[in-house]
């Protein structure tokens, strides 16, 4: 192998080809701008164009809907599972351990042909929701509760989560976050889809391997740790006498200083900026304005300005989306759960690409270990 080849982490490296998103000049779904998306669809639309690869028209958007719904709930089984969970287990196992468990109860789940994987993927969709609602109630020692047809996607998620109705302002602010998060290219836990996809092994393994790729706190879980520096900062005793943005301002440098990384912000492929977190950094404001949250706000604020301006790091997605998800007044231990919710549309739509035109993914290695040896006899070692 050529040295020339060799990149850590794979970084600059193409490693296949793909029409389910684009990053070059911004994040295309299927050759749709994103940031458009959010502003003119809703999510269950974003879910359809991943799945079927076009917008649909109103009777198609409509009966996708019922089908979510209609699969929504969870077989008694895996409901069953979740009661004998300990409580302390991680929403992120419960989502994998979930997925694989959904595996035995699919009727399409060995056939691997595009319309048993789409009507697996949508399966899917809803079932994860309600799998993430449910944990979160038995958490509390409380039912479940279950999936409406009559909403949207974005509100049961809510509604299954808090137990209220939520309003339309917060609704939308969850639909946005879950288009934002719908599909990303090539990223840790897509590239996992596709290389167990390509074994040619089912979308129940692919994704539930995608889930674990996502727990990892430098790909999916960076969100939950935004929200513990939010908290560092707004409980520091740096400088207790002044306001959020001097705390702010005293933290960061603090923390530069300690060669800390802060998380949030930095992407391995948006050097200028993450376009989502442009996008979401707006509507995070009005949120946290409609729900007295000002002060973080402008905390998080300065904390962005001073890692620009010294570090010259733009924010990722997590930065704004983990604020949009406190003003939502979800746990933050459901953060990255979210995200697979959102996700699965993306993975499902890569296991589909990579099934339709397979190539087993094998790369090979930089070796790095001692040159030949020789074994020799027991005495000699």
């Amino acid at each position: 192998m050529s040295e020339s080849l060799y990149r850590p982490g794979l970084e600059g490296i193409i490693a296949g080809q793909t029409a389910v998103s684009s990053i070059m000049g911004g994040l295309l779904y299927r050759g749709y701008p994103v940031e458009e998306l959010a502003v003119r669809a809703d999510f269950e639309s974003v879910a359809y164009l991943m799945l079927h690869g076009e917008l649909p028209n109103p009777e198609e958007a409509c009966a996708f809907r019922g089908r979510v719904a209609a699969a929504a709930q969870l077989p008694a089984e895996v409901a069953a599972m979740l009661l004998k969970l300990p409580a302390a287990t991680p929403p992120m196992d419960v989502m994998r351990s979930g997925c694989s468990l959904l595996a035995h109860f699919d009727p399409d789940t060995p056939d691997n042909s595009p319309a048993a994987t789409l009507r697996k993927s949508e399966r899917l969709l809803g079932q994860l929701a309600t799998l993430l609602g449910a944990w979160h109630r038995r958490t509390q020692n409380l039912p479940p509760l279950p999936y409406r047809a009559e909403d949207s996607f974005a509100a049961n998620l809510l509604r299954m989560i808090r137990d209220d109705t939520p309003s339309p302002e917060e609704t939308r602010a969850m639909d946005i976050s879950l288009i934002l998060y719908a599909e990303h290219e090539f990223n840790a836990s897509t590239f996992t889809a596709r290389v167990v996809a390509s074994t040619l092994a089912d979308l129940h393994s692919a994704v539930t391997a995608a889930i674990g790729a996502l727990k990892g706190p430098l790909h999916g879980g960076a969100n939950e740790q935004v929200m513990g520096v939010l908290a560092e900062v707004g409980s520091t005793d740096l400088l207790t006498e002044v306001g959020s943005t001097d705390r702010a301002e005293a933290w960061v440098r603090a923390a530069l200083t300690a060669k800390r990384k802060i998380m949030g912000f930095g992407h391995r492929v948006y050097k200028d900026g993450d376009p989502r977190a442009a996008y979401l950094k707006p509507l995070c404001a009005k949120l946290a304005a409609a729900t007295g949250n000002n002060e973080l706000e402008q905390m998080a604020d300065a904390i962005e300005q001073i890692v620009r301006a010294e570090k010259r790091l733009p924010p990722n997605l997590d930065w704004p989306s983990a604020r949009l998800y406190h003003y939502l007044r979800l746990p933050v231990p459901l953060y990255t759960p979210l995200f697979v919710v959102s996700r699965v549309t993306g993975w499902s739509a890569h296991v589909m690409e990579q099934h339709a035109n397979n190539r087993l993914i094998r790369p090979e290695a930089k070796y790095v270990g001692p040159g030949r040896r020789e074994v020799g006899g027991k005495a000699e070692r």
